[in-house]
């Protein structure tokens, strides 16, 4: 049974949440914490409702049931106040970066801090030109158009623009779908890093063995419209068929060799 002080340690806190796509239900009752400081990842098959889950807790999209606090606060109806009061406390990379074709990466990085903050040009092209190192881009960056970029450095810099505001939560839309292993490797590293120097408490949408092994507290799978929560060692001893499929299969054993053998 969860204690007081581990339920005001929860950043994000789902009750009896159910999602729907498309007229299907995809979630049912799913509850859990997200802890302060805590990495958790979140699989699940295609089409299972993964990213869904994800909108549904930063209010882009309305639960079709339950309810989500973060930071001990409930987010009511998707709604442009409650997203704009909410939208301070964490950051979204959305996969593939999800910039804005028409602006540089520094214009993009500096989108959130003309929603939120009142601050100067200059300001913002310093807080754009720190957020970019922060991320491992080079300077001359800050001046590309998204296209110029590539996969990899597109992901960064939709990085540096969900830390713009210094959240302490930060959400991973497949972070590193469509990488190459040693990008994915890489990115694996640089939130590893960064949940560590800022204190993040990270949500990640993933299918990447690999990232689970590497960067994850806990993952929740999604299976038969329910979540199943644990560590890797706890899930491997789930007797879900589709779970022992995906965990003890080739790819789930080479990832935890390949991690044991770094570790």
């Amino acid at each position: 049974m969860r204690s007081e002080s581990d339920a005001a340690a929860a950043v994000v806190r789902v009750r009896g949440v159910a999602t729907r796509a498309g007229g299907r239900i995809l979630l049912r009752n799913a509850g859990f914490d997200l802890r302060s400081g805590e990495v958790l990842g979140v699989v699940g098959a295609s089409g299972s409702g993964k990213s869904v889950l994800l909108r549904t807790i930063v209010g882009l999209t309305p639960a079709a049931a339950g309810t989500v606090a973060i930071f001990g606060e409930e987010l009511g109806q998707p709604g442009r106040g409650d997203l704009r009061r909410f939208g301070k406390k964490w950051g979204v990379l959305f996969q593939d970066g999800a910039l804005f074709s028409s602006l540089t990466v520094a214009e993009n990085i500096m989108v959130p801090l003309r929603e939120q903050l009142d601050l100067s040009p200059a300001l913002m092209h310093e807080i754009a030109a720190l957020k970019i190192a922060l991320v491992g881009l080079p300077p001359d960056t800050a001046a590309k158009m998204p296209a110029a970029l590539s996969g990899g450095m597109r992901k960064r810099a939709g990085l540096a623009r969900a830390l713009a505001l210094d959240p302490k939560l930060l959400f991973l839309d497949e972070p590193t779908a469509g990488l190459d292993p040693i990008a994915a490797t890489d990115f694996d590293s640089l939130v590893r890093d960064l949940k560590e120097s800022l204190g993040l408490t990270v949500f990640m949408v993933t299918h990447d063995l690999d990232s689970l092994t590497a960067v994850c507290d806990r993952i929740a799978v999604i299976v038969d419209q329910h979540l199943v929560i644990g560590t890797l060692a706890e899930l491997l001893r789930n007797p879900d068929p589709w779970i022992q499929q995906y965990f003890s299969g080739p790819r789930g054993r080479a990832a935890r060799i390949a991690e044991a053998a770094t570790g």
